[in-house]
């Protein structure tokens, strides 16, 4: 008998806006639905959207791909996330966020207080206690960290990292034991299956690249104060070479693009920044293809499935250290650097920029050969894999249950 998960997520396909939360879900569904049922429980609409997705029908079962998924209307009271509970059969809960209070937040409370549930509890913040993550609205999540620990919402929770420094940030945080962590990467995309260029030039043929030193820079994220825009902009004031500069993503908060907007303005007349607009997952990768450096200098990722999408097609990536992706010089990846260092970041860019065009288009083939090597380890599948099972195993001999894994 296949095991069934119960999973709360915020946004989920046919959406894409939220970014790699999403990702990793419907990763998940595609790599381990011969393991595991995937249930999935998400708002009627992508993120920002004032209307729902067409084409689902709302509060009831849906078959996509492999999952089912059921899309709650935006004016659903919290009873029908309590019946869903109640009324789907499952073998654990899968929340998906600390923070979200729909999503997570609800099913706890009702967890905990209603008794819907006795299943095992599986909670992947997703980022959410890195120290950029948590400096923003600080005193509103201080408040309900230190509120759901006195209710005792996650205290049989086991906790999914997707990294040590995840896991130490979760331990420091919320004060739990170790074993109340558990390390499983995020998993990426099935590459092996897709179809991406083997080699994919980001500049001009025709043009004398070595004379220039200009350079083509993507952002390609949620614009958001967690995603830190500002601070990339700021460092392209930093950079001597000639940058072309684009941004993708929808507008998560309207006032901080109002400032990044003005950042841009002020810009110096050797970087040109252009905004393109919003980015349908089917073209992350065609999009990265076109570039020379993925700048992402993000406040904090569990993950960063954006990270992957990007080194997958060959394109170097320079990051802040807040993400699990480091040490990525040794590997020819690209570049992470501390945010207390605008001038590394800089000077990082003028490195690039004086590569012509043959040195870009072999680092380019090295990238892309040592990312696939990296995304497709089954370690991260097992590992993902092990998360349910092993605890699913425990919480049944405890009961005295059959284990349904063996």
């Amino acid at each position: 008998m296949t095991t069934k998960i119960l999973t709360f997520v915020g946004h989920y396909l046919p959406g894409h806006k939220s970014g790699g939360q999403l990702r990793t879900i419907a990763n998940m569904v595609d790599t381990l639905s011969d393991d595991f049922e995937f249930w999935i429980v998400t708002r009627d609409r992508d993120l920002g959207d004032a209307e729902p997705y067409p084409g689902v029908t709302r509060n009831c079962w849906n078959q996509v791909g492999r999952a089912r998924v059921c899309y709650v209307d935006n004016e659903a009271p919290f009873a029908a996330i309590q019946a869903l509970i109640e009324q789907t059969p499952h073998d654990a809960i899968y929340l998906n966020s600390f923070f979200d209070r729909r999503f997570s937040i609800l099913p706890l409370m009702l967890r905990r207080f209603a008794r819907v549930s006795d299943a095992p509890l599986f909670l992947a913040p997703r980022g959410e206690f890195s120290p950029g993550a948590l400096a923003l609205k600080p005193w509103r999540k201080r408040a309900y960290i230190f509120l759901a620990g006195l209710l005792g919402l996650y205290r049989d929770a086991t906790f999914q990292a997707a990294s040590e420094h995840e896991k130490l940030a979760i331990l420091n945080v919320l004060k739990l034991p170790a074993e109340a962590v558990e390390i499983a990467i995020d998993l990426p995309r099935r590459y092996a299956e897709a179809a991406v260029p083997a080699v994919v030039p980001t500049v001009e043929e025709s043009s004398d690249q070595t004379a220039t030193r200009s350079v083509k820079l993507v952002f390609l994220s949620r614009i958001s104060r967690k995603k830190n825009l500002d601070f990339a902009l700021c460092v392209l004031a930093l950079v001597q070479a000639d940058v072309s500069f684009d941004i993708y993503g929808p507008v998560e908060d309207g006032e901080y693009w109002a400032e990044c907007r003005a950042l841009a303005k002020a810009l110096p007349a050797n970087v040109r920044v252009t905004y393109c607009g919003d980015a349908p997952a089917e073209d992350v990768e065609r999009i990265f293809s076109r570039y020379d450096l993925f700048l992402f200098p993000t406040r904090g990722e569990s993950y960063g499935q954006v990270i992957g999408e990007c080194l997958s097609v060959g394109t170097p990536v320079l990051v802040s250290d807040q993400t699990p992706w480091l040490n990525l010089a040794a590997e020819g990846l690209g570049w992470d650097v501390p945010l207390d260092a605008p001038e590394v970041f800089a000077r990082r860019i003028d490195e690039l920029a004086a590569l012509d065009v043959g040195q870009r288009r072999q680092g380019r083939e090295r990238v892309r050969a040592r990312a696939r090597e990296r995304l497709s380890d089954p370690k991260v599948i097992e590992a993902n894999r092990a998360l349910f099972n092993s605890v699913l195993r425990r919480w049944r001999v405890a009961r005295g249950l059959p284990d349904a894994s063996a």
